[in-house]
């Protein structure tokens, strides 16, 4: 008797509002991002901890972490807030003019710098009332999980093999090419594949102790290995330090193509021949059917159509 009279106090906003604060980690983020003043977070935190007979979230050095209680809550509360968005709007078709879904997107830092800016663009466009979140992926990203509990609707980016767990599309492929300034003396003479393996060169910073890019998976994999001398974890601050120096950057040509009129930068072919980067959009059978969800990833198409270069 207790559990039915506990589960009629608790509406879908309480669930909502539990899923973010365990998400954010904070009471203040939260607020944020739920629309919601900082005080009214913190009534339903408190109610929320009544109902529970726990804590839910604690204090840990300068921030809070969830307790043990909390996290086997998060992956049911998204469930339920995943299948609530889903309930109405499936059955009724999704009209983008009227929506108020929140769309979740993760993407590669290796992207054409207009695909993120041009889709969120049409979507704003195309659905006024919609909510975008933009999420980064790395190496260490555990988007299968993220798709499988509803954190995120659609994972955009490269692999030499994408996972065969998941549903996919694909976008584009590009070139490798190389990006150096305009003064760089390959520019003037060229180079070997061991004049270029020599050269310095710029990469993204690892993910963690051991990671390597798709550029160094491949070398490695024909016993190369090339002198890197320069790291960045922001991947679209790497053209503008390439501009200025005598470093080398490798990546797609679609990518570079991008800098060509606002920095002194030129694009050279790779002496090494490196198979295409594949650019695939992810999901998850969980939204496959879905009607947002489907509006969504033609959405990832259509920009990628508009963005490709044959």
């Amino acid at each position: 008797m207790r559990d039915h009279a506990l589960f009629d106090k608790i509406d879908l906003h309480l669930i909502r509002v539990l899923h973010t604060v365990l998400t954010e980690r904070s009471v203040s983020k939260a607020a944020i991002r739920l629309g919601m003043h900082q005080p009214s977070v913190s009534a339903s935190l408190k109610r929320l901890r009544d109902f529970a007979g726990d804590p839910l979230l604690v204090r840990s050095g300068t921030g809070m972490v969830p307790t043990d209680a909390a996290l086997r809550m998060v992956e049911p509360a998204a469930r339920i807030l995943r299948a609530a968005e889903m309930l109405f709007s499936d059955a009724r078709g999704f009209e983008p003019e009227a929506a108020r879904d929140t769309f979740r997107v993760a993407a590669s830092d290796y992207l054409d710098p207009l695909f993120l800016p041009q889709l969120v663009a049409q979507i704003k466009s195309q659905a006024p009332l919609c909510h975008i979140e933009i999420h980064p992926l790395s190496a260490t990203s555990d988007y299968r999980t993220h798709l499988a509990q509803g954190e995120l609707d659609v994972v955009i980016g490269n692999w030499p093999t994408p996972p065969d767990d998941l549903h996919l599309g694909r976008l584009f492929g590009d070139e490798v090419v190389c990006l150096v300034a305009k003064k760089h003396p390959a520019v003037r003479r060229g180079w070997t594949p061991d004049e270029w393996l020599a050269a310095d060169h710029i990469a993204p910073t690892p993910t963690h102790p051991g990671a390597r890019g798709v550029i160094d998976d491949y070398l490695d994999s024909r016993g190369l290995q090339r002198n890197i001398t320069a790291r960045c974890p922001h991947f679209g601050l790497i053209p503008a330090m390439v501009a200025s120096t005598l470093l080398v950057l490798t990546t797609g040509r679609q990518y570079c193509e991008r800098y060509l009129d606002s920095l002194p930068v030129k694009i050279l072919p790779c002496p090494i021949e490196f198979p295409r980067l594949m650019y695939y959009q992810l999901w998850h059978e969980r939204t496959h059917t879905s009607a947002s969800a489907k509006w969504l990833r033609e959405r990832v198409k259509s920009v990628a159509a508009t963005l490709r270069k044959e």
